[in-house]
């Protein structure tokens, strides 16, 4: 059994003590950084009045656009802020057409994917009246099926 003496303590210091190696968790980029230069104040001006026009706001928008955090707080790399107006644009100049929105995304195809899964077993748990009832009440005319 080894014994406690002021060389073990010595070791023990020096071990506790000594600084970690920090230059593993400073080769990338730290969490929550940009990649690049921020977008101008014009830019995300121009940006938000999209969203806005089509009902959203940076954080609401998160989840139907895939914005990342930082994104959802209105955080944009000049980049970015060019990709997403000039998608908002173009879809804004399609027009409605009704067709959902297709992400680039991998994280985002696979969030809508796991949210139109829910939507789907959670309208198969509801019986027909309780939704037809529901349904007329929002406007819509529901037939029975012949």
């Amino acid at each position: 059994m080894m014994r406690w003496s002021c060389e073990l303590e010595r070791q023990f210091t020096r071990i506790t003590l000594a600084k970690p190696d920090l230059r593993r968790h400073t080769d990338a980029m730290s969490f929550g950084q940009q990649s690049g230069p921020p977008a101008s104040q014009k830019q995300t001006a121009y940006l938000l009045s999209l969203l806005e026009a089509e009902g959203y706001d940076f954080a609401t928008a998160r989840h139907r656009y895939g914005f990342t955090q930082r994104q959802a707080r209105g955080k944009f790399t000049v980049s970015e802020a060019s990709d997403m107006i000039d998608r908002l644009v173009a879809q804004a100049e399609a027009g409605d057409t009704g067709e959902e929105i297709v992400f680039d995304d991998p994280k985002a195809i696979k969030a809508q994917q796991r949210i139109d899964a829910e939507r789907a077993t959670l309208l198969r748990g509801i019986q027909a009246e309780v939704l037809a009832d529901e349904l007329e009440r929002r406007g819509w005319v529901v037939i029975p099926p012949a």
